[in-house]
């Protein structure tokens, strides 16, 4: 199988990971879906949201995906009245990916970037691979450094 962009830019920063593939032509493709076809605890794989602030700034946050993104918590953290989800149709604009293969890791551009703070206690975290089928689990500490995010308190309760 081709390698993604996310797998190449893990590699030449040489960041250890690993790679699942599943198969997406059953339409289940969300994130919980995912986690039980890749055979990865759902508390361990996260999904990759794109909002757009008052102020027109993307920010690009990372929470469990049994969770719920908590927009006032969200806006708080990243220092905005409020923030919104970006429009599907705007993110592969945006970010070079489409929705379902979006990850943090090798977006157009460096967005403001923010990772629920669970998972600075995982061993591992598991987030899109880049496209649609293709999952990596690294370090939390490595992405977090990779994307220059910090972890925060994102999802309701």
């Amino acid at each position: 199988m081709k390698k993604t962009n996310v797998e190449r830019i893990l590699e030449q920063s040489k960041v250890n990971f690993t790679v699942a593939h599943y198969e997406p032509d059953d339409g289940k493709i969300d994130g919980v879906s995912v986690a039980e076809k890749v055979g990865k605890p759902v508390d361990c794989v996260y999904k990759t949201l794109v909002t757009i602030g008052q102020s027109k700034q993307l920010y690009v946050l990372l929470i469990p995906v049994a969770e719920n993104l908590d927009l006032k918590k969200a806006a708080k953290v990243c220092g905005e009245k409020s923030i919104d989800m970006l429009p599907v149709k705007d993110i592969e604009k945006h970010t070079g990916y489409i929705r379902g293969g979006c990850s943090p890791i090798g977006m157009k551009k460096k967005y403001k970037t923010f990772i629920h703070e669970t998972a600075a206690k995982l061993v591992e975290i598991t987030v899109s691979g880049g496209k649609i089928g293709t999952q990596v689990s690294l370090d939390p500490e490595a992405l977090r450094h990779m994307v220059q995010a910090e972890f925060a308190d994102l999802i309701t309760i």
